[in-house]
């Protein structure tokens, strides 16, 4: 995996969660729709769930998913930052800060950061060499010595 798509995986994380987040949404939406239905009294060995209990079953399962997908998120985003602080140059920290955490388009940072559309692609391509030396720097030191 190259830097840019190990940086990148907490936008993509947080974008599942949204989505599962807009799932719960139209469950509840559904739920609240629900009417009650009445039915003669039916002897079975199973009992049969009412479409509500069934809305309100996949809500529960769905927002435990959720908080799980969340603890992955907090978790990838602590170890996101400590790769960035690794680099150097404030304005690279700064920049990827921006773009991998805060999930900021490039006009949002250029703005943010006073540069230039193109001077933002420029710094960002230095950034992503600089996680790239540090990373290789910290794997060399960790492994043992012959």
């Amino acid at each position: 995996m190259n830097v840019k798509n190990y940086l990148s995986q907490a936008y993509w994380l947080d974008q599942r969660i949204n989505n599962k987040l807009e799932q719960v949404a139209n469950l509840r939406d559904m739920a609240t729709k629900a009417t009650a239905s009445i039915h003669a009294e039916r002897v079975s060995g199973t009992k049969q769930r009412s479409p509500m209990e069934n809305a309100i079953v996949k809500i529960i399962d769905l927002e435990h998913d959720i908080n799980n997908e969340i603890d992955k998120l907090i978790d990838l985003k602590r170890e996101i930052v400590s790769v960035i602080n690794k680099v150097q140059l404030p304005e690279h920290g700064i920049l990827l800060e921006l773009r991998y955490l805060n999930f900021k388009t490039w006009e949002e940072i250029a703005d943010i950061m006073n540069f230039s559309w193109r001077n933002i692609h420029y710094v960002h391509s230095k950034a992503l060499i600089a996680v790239e030396k540090s990373q290789l720097c910290m794997v060399l030191h960790s492994q043992p010595k012959i």
